[in-house]
C-alpha cells in the first residue's frame, strides 16, 4: 500500500457541491484513472480518501489537502497526470507527495485556515481599517449562531488569529483572515464579516491550510 498527499484547487464550478459529493467525485476519478484505492475495514468499507478540513458550501479554495491510500504503488507524477485527465472543470491536482503510512491524519495536524473574503464597499477604507483594529484589540467577543433551531454561543475572538485589509478596489474590499480550524473550534468568515458590521460576503476563498508547527 501507499499513502499520497494531494494538494488541489477547487473553483467556482464546484463551490456548491457537498462534502459527500466531493468524495464521490474523487472516487469516480480514481476509478476512471485505473487507480485502485485501499478500503477501510469493518461492516461498511469505504475508500481511504481523507480531506484535511471539508469546505463550507459556497467557498472556493486554492490549496486544499487530501490524503489517499492506494492498494499498489505509483509515482506521484503519474498519479497527478492520470487523475487530472479524469477531473471535471473546477478541480485540479496541483501537487502529489508521498507520505508515511503511519503519519498523523491531516485533520489532526491542521490548526488554522487563511481566507480572502470579498465584501461590498459600503464604508470607507479608513472605517474598515478602524473596525479591524478594534476587533483585534478585544480580548473576548461573545457571539452566537443558530442552526436548525439550536443556538450555539461561543467566543468569536478566540477563533480569529489575524485580520487585515488585503485589497481595496472601487467596488469592494478583500479582507484577509487567519481563522482557527481544529477540533476545538472553527472560525467562519461570514461571522467575522458580520462582526465588522459589513454585509454578507460577495465571495469567500480559502487560500491555504496551516499545520501545527513542527
Amino acid at each position: 500500500m501507499q499513502r499520497l498527499r494531494l494538494r488541489f484547487s477547487r473553483g467556482a464550478e464546484l463551490k456548491y457541491i457537498s462534502h459527500l459529493d466531493i468524495i464521490r467525485l474523487w472516487h469516480r476519478a480514481f476509478n476512471r484513472a485505473g487507480i485502485e484505492l485501499a478500503y477501510s475495514e469493518g461492516f461498511n468499507p469505504r475508500p481511504r480518501i481523507y480531506l484535511a478540513s471539508p469546505l463550507s458550501l459556497g467557498v472556493t479554495a486554492g490549496s486544499e489537502l487530501m490524503d489517499i491510500v492506494i492498494a499498489g504503488q505509483i509515482t506521484p507524477h503519474s498519479l497527478l497526470e492520470m487523475v487530472n485527465r479524469q477531473l471535471p472543470p473546477g478541480v485540479k491536482i496541483l501537487q502529489v507527495m508521498p507520505v508515511a503510512l503511519n503519519s498523523p491524519s491531516l485533520q489532526a495536524q491542521v490548526r488554522r485556515a487563511e481566507y480572502k473574503v470579498e465584501v461590498e464597499k459600503v464604508i470607507k477604507q479608513q472605517e474598515l481599517e478602524e473596525a479591524i483594529s478594534k476587533l483585534l484589540e478585544k480580548d473576548h467577543l461573545p457571539w452566537y449562531h443558530e442552526r436548525q433551531g439550536a443556538r450555539r454561543e461561543y467566543d468569536l475572538r478566540k477563533l480569529i488569529s489575524n485580520l487585515w485589509l488585503s485589497v481595496s478596489n472601487p467596488y469592494s474590499f478583500i479582507i484577509g483572515m487567519e481563522l482557527q480550524c481544529d477540533s476545538s473550534g472553527t472560525g467562519r468568515p461570514e461571522q467575522v464579516v458580520k462582526a465588522l458590521g459589513l454585509p454578507e460576503p460577495v465571495s469567500v476563498h480559502r487560500s491555504r491550510l496551516i499545520f501545527e508547527a513542527a
